[in-house]
């Protein structure tokens, strides 16, 4: 049985609609202003970007994307005699578990952006929930249990990432035989740094990415062509 881990980042989605941050026509990019929204201390401080933030929310990409055909690839590996698959996804999108990539094979680094948390009590609630909120008027909906600011389950700038997941994530580098990072700039930390742990342990790096990443040179095999057609096409390769 051969593990391939999976280091999926923004390019992965791009296909499905939804926009990269730091690629070439990425929201940050476009938009610098737009990295407040995804940062915790200006959420937590400004009524207007957490308003502004909803209003984002509500008109996301997400709610309307599907699966692409790099999702679909990796599912597929998953169902193939001889590979234990597992993701590790910068992603909030869910579109891997969309994909039919089971959800206790895929660890979200960053969260999700289909659930609601409250920064008070903790509490839990779908995302789909708040937006019809915001949808009957409420630009900034409370907490219905406590009265806090609600913000998506997703890992903001000056959060620090879920101990568990980040630990799962590690042992799975450490163990894979086949690494791929596949549409990452590999420069968020600690994210970034999987790839070089896999290398280090003995794993095959392929980074598939359209510009140069900081572990390029690490790397076995590094694939520039787009990926919704040179993941499919490498996962269909591996023996």
């Amino acid at each position: 049985m051969t593990l391939v881990a999976i280091l999926s980042g923004a390019g992965v989605s791009t296909d499905s609609g939804i926009p990269d941050y730091r690629g070439p026509r990425g929201l940050w990019r476009r938009d610098p202003e737009a990295e407040k929204l995804a940062t915790y201390a200006y959420y937590m401080a400004d009524p207007e970007i957490r308003r502004r933030a909803w209003r984002l929310r509500r008109a996301g990409e997400i709610w309307n994307a599907r699966p692409n055909t790099a999702h679909r690839a990796v599912a597929a590996l998953d169902k193939r005699p001889g590979f234990a698959v597992r993701v590790i996804t910068q992603n909030v999108d869910g579109l891997h578990q969309l994909a039919g990539t089971p959800e206790r094979k895929v660890l979200e680094l960053h969260g999700t952006a289909r659930t609601v948390v409250c920064t008070g009590c903790g509490a839990r609630t779908p995302m789909a929930d708040a937006l019809a909120r915001v949808e009957a008027g409420e630009a900034d909906p409370p907490c219905e249990t406590c009265g806090g600011v609600l913000k998506s389950a997703t890992v903001m700038f000056g959060q620090r990432l879920d101990p568990g997941v980040l630990a799962k994530a590690v042992a799975i580098a450490k163990a894979s035989e086949v690494f791929i990072a596949v549409g990452t700039t590999l420069q968020v930390q600690p994210a970034a740094s999987l790839a070089g742990l896999a290398a280090e342990h003995g794993a095959r790096l392929i980074v598939v990415n359209a510009e140069p990443t900081p572990y390029d040179e690490l790397a076995a095999e590094i694939i520039r062509e787009p990926i919704g057609t040179a993941l499919p096409k490498l996962l269909a390769r591996l023996r």
